[in-house]
């Protein structure tokens, strides 16, 4: 079992930056594709943000591309969001997620809790 904890969330303006955090823990041998979602509104479908697989290899959606960077610490299983010139439609709740593999398939059966990102205009 996989277990997510997110942290770094906050509210900050338009234009600047947030760095979110993600630990892993529970890994069993193996590798793991890591991925952060976000939820822009209640009963809105969880958009994905950005992918990083185990050779670190990087996807993002068009609308945070040139603006967020996804990284991350093999050796602490830590994943990293870096935000920077943020904007009001970047509010949000952010996840973390992990799909078992060494590449991204898109089949993310492990979640974090979520952390509220707020970027007031």
């Amino acid at each position: 079992q996989v277990h997510l904890v997110e942290s770094g969330g906050g509210s900050v303006q338009a234009g600047g930056s947030l760095r979110l955090s993600c630990e892993a823990s529970g890994y069993t041998h193996g590798s793991y594709c890591m991925g952060w979602f976000r939820r822009q509104a209640p009963g809105e479908k969880r958009e994905k943000v950005a992918t990083i697989d185990s050779n670190d290899r990087t996807n993002y959606a068009d609308s945070v591309k040139g603006r967020f960077t996804i990284s991350q610490d093999n050796a602490a299983r830590i994943v990293f969001l870096q935000m920077d010139s943020l904007k009001p439609e970047d509010t949000a709740v952010y996840y973390c997620a992990a799909e078992i593999g060494r590449v991204c398939l898109g089949a993310f059966g492990y979640w974090g809790q979520g952390t509220q990102v707020t970027v007031s205009s």
